[in-house]
């Protein structure tokens, strides 16, 4: 399965990464990742690039590393679409105290334009 995974430095998106790569490794996925602008995420492109490569390294397996520019829902959407891509993963999603789930912009975004499987990791 051909796996787009995309990751703007949240906490979410970091387990997202993990378990991921770990189901790649796995599976024998083909994965490839999008680090993607999160105003809300406190880490820098270099950190999450750092990051991803210590995981993947950890899984044991290689994969394709973009950083996308602009809109990160827009961007996501179009590259998963326009490359063939099976399945877009985020991480994402809270659940709030009356135990509705709550998802960021980035995710619903994705969620409600995306043409192809969305699996978002919580």
């Amino acid at each position: 399965m051909k796996v787009l995974l995309g990751i703007g430095g949240s906490d979410d998106s970091i387990r997202a990464l993990e378990e991921t790569a770990e189901r790649a490794a796995k599976a024998g996925d083909d994965l490839s990742i999008a680090i993607v602008d999160n105003p809300a995420s406190e880490r820098s492109k270099e950190s999450i690039e750092q990051t991803v490569n210590d995981v993947l390294s950890e899984a044991g397996i290689d994969a394709q590393i973009v950083h996308l520019k602009g809109d990160p829902g827009s961007e996501l959407v179009d590259m998963a679409e326009s490359e063939g891509y099976d399945q877009l993963v985020l991480g994402g999603g809270q659940t709030s105290p009356m135990g509705k789930i709550q998802i960021g912009g980035i995710a619903e975004f994705v969620l409600l334009n995306s043409h192809i499987t969305v699996t978002l990791v919580r």
